[in-house]
């Protein structure tokens, strides 16, 4: 409404009536009231006669000024105007252009799609929508600047532009992200394929700046209004396009980026499922619905329990018991790992805080948490809260956050360490450790990963790895503990191995504050003495029959 207004208000100005009509009347009058004048001033100067009337002379003259002010004015409109419409068509141009790269824009590219759309399909002919997101582009402007990384865009739109057909649209969405849109013979889907595979091509090309050479790697998500019984109007709009494009490519990054990914509806389901997750995991840290689980471990040549290791759970009011692996790497996507984990060792702490003194208390902490240079303060502060002691506390750390920066850990360490605090390397043998980091780092055992302990329970397995390990901790002086204890035949192997610590199913699944309290009350192994615990739901299965533990 508002351009069609103005469209019209340009209109009428340069159809201006007001200065036009003065003109022409000025010039009908200068005509008539010439027509007296000059036959007598003629006259007068040939014959000398008597001159022209003075009253007509004086309007003769103001005629010839209001013909001069009338035809000036409504030049000088018609100028204005077309000034006007030149500078409204730059702004309706840089509205839908991104100024940057040239494309279009966010806005204008829904209404190309839309166009497109329209064509193609009068043309029998389907839409193929690509969603381009540059991997890791943040990297770019972090380590080279801004101005380099908008070199690459440039660069990267003109690689797509000259990979694309003459008929496709392309926009700049966003940041690193790109789209476009382009018609294909629906017999011919593998025509698409092609194309992509060719923007791969080009984008492996390295990017040269002035300055610097860079690599990059590019993520694709495509969608069509075509499945495959043929076109689907519920799929035909600019708006569905996009977003089940932005799905697909969602999912390319989530398998590991620089690849690409035709939209499923399955996407769909897992990317719902996926910001359910992300609500529920907001709600449940916000309300409390996050609890520490505890899994024994265990002097496998005693049997004597020597601690616990602590693992998070769920509680989800809408999915029960929801175990790590599920939340754990959304939390530390979503930001919120630093918070789960503070509020999961607050209570660990305090729950630990009952146990015999002669009982550790172990926790995993995320690669992310590591990146924290306060990281060693905040720990040694909660410490001091809950006046739980430093000897007792095991901090569990992968291979993983020794290649994030070796130089903080390596403070952190240092740093938690000559509080009492004992460092252990989880999962070790998975990851990339040298044998230079296990000299230097000053870690205080060694967890040798439940993949390799559980091939141990077949007696024709080949033990050599753990008997590596083993030995390597030997050597190192770093006792060892085995994770992932599931049967008798597991145990028998690792006790000829020498003196280790172990956890695992067989001597139970981990179990939850008031469980473990009523197992250490049974055994006389609370600060209090025996407690009665508070009655609880069923948490996660029974564990199974545990074999004798001394003590217990």
């Amino acid at each position: 409404m508002a351009n069609d207004e103005r469209k019209r208000r340009l209109g009428s100005a340069d159809r201006d009536l007001v200065a036009l009509g003065i003109a022409t009347a000025a010039i009908i009058l200068f005509v008539a009231t010439g027509s007296s004048v000059l036959p007598g001033a003629i006259n007068a100067i040939v014959s000398g006669g008597a001159g022209p009337d003075h009253l007509l002379v004086n309007a003769l003259l103001l005629n010839v000024v209001l013909v001069i002010f009338g035809w000036r004015r409504y030049r000088e409109l018609r100028d204005e105007i077309t000034e006007r419409r030149s500078a409204e068509a730059l702004a309706r141009e840089l509205a839908e252009i991104d100024p940057l790269t040239g494309c279009l824009n966010r806005r204008s590219m829904t209404e190309a799609t839309e166009q497109l759309r329209e064509s193609a399909f009068a043309d029998r002919m389907a839409i193929a929508y690509c969603m381009i997101d540059f991997d890791n582009f943040k990297n770019i402007n972090d380590m080279h600047g801004h101005s380099i990384g908008d070199s690459v865009l440039v660069t990267m739109a003109q690689r797509i532009r000259e990979s694309l057909p003459k008929q496709a649209q392309l926009a700049r969405l966003g940041g690193d992200e790109f789209a476009f849109a382009c018609p294909y013979d629906p017999a011919t889907r593998d025509r698409i394929d092609d194309l992509i595979i060719r923007l791969f091509e080009q984008m492996a090309r390295p990017f040269e700046m002035e300055t610097v050479t860079l690599d990059a790697t590019i993520s694709i998500g495509v969608a069509t209004d075509h499945d495959e019984h043929g076109y689907n109007p519920d799929l035909a709009s600019a708006e569905v396009l996009m977003q089940h494009a932005d799905i697909a490519m969602y999912t390319a990054k989530k398998q590991g980026k620089n690849r690409y990914f035709w939209f499923e509806p399955t996407m769909e389901n897992e990317l719902r499922f996926r910001n359910e997750l992300e609500t529920g995991i907001r709600r449940g840290l916000a309300v409390g619905e996050f609890v520490p689980f505890y899994e024994q471990q265990v002097d496998l040549e005693s049997g004597d329990l020597v601690g616990f290791e602590m693992l998070a759970r769920w509680r989800s009011p809408d999915m029960g018991l929801v175990s790590p692996e599920i939340f754990i790497p959304i939390a530390e996507e979503i930001g919120l790992i630093t918070d789960l984990s503070d509020s999961l060792m607050d209570q660990a702490f305090i729950d630990a805080r009952e146990w015999d003194e002669s009982l550790t208390l172990s926790i995993n902490i995320s690669p992310i948490q590591l990146r924290d240079p306060w990281f060693a303060q905040k720990l040694l502060k909660m410490l001091v809260k809950h006046n739980f002691p430093a000897q007792r506390l095991e901090i569990e750390i992968t291979e993983s956050c020794l290649h994030d920066n070796i130089g903080l850990v390596r403070s952190i360490i240092m740093s938690l360490r000559n509080q009492g605090v004992r460092i252990s390397l989880d999962d070790f043998g998975t990851g990339y450790s040298s044998l230079e980091q296990l000299r230097t780092l000053p870690f205080d055992r060694l967890k040798i990963d439940r993949s390799f302990v559980g091939e141990l329970k077949n007696p024709n397995a080949n033990s050599k790895i753990v008997d590596a390990i083993v030995s390597l901790g030997r050597g190192l002086e770093l006792p060892i503990t085995a994770e992932g204890i599931e049967d008798q035949a597991i145990l028998d192997a690792l006790k000829k191995m020498g003196k280790l610590k172990g956890q695992g199913y067989l001597y139970g699944k981990p179990e939850s504050a008031d469980q473990v309290r009523k197992r250490l009350a049974e055994a006389g192994r609370l600060v209090a003495g025996p407690q009665e615990p508070a009655k609880t739901e069923v948490e996660e299965n029974s564990a199974p029959t545990m074999p004798k533990i001394a003590n217990m």
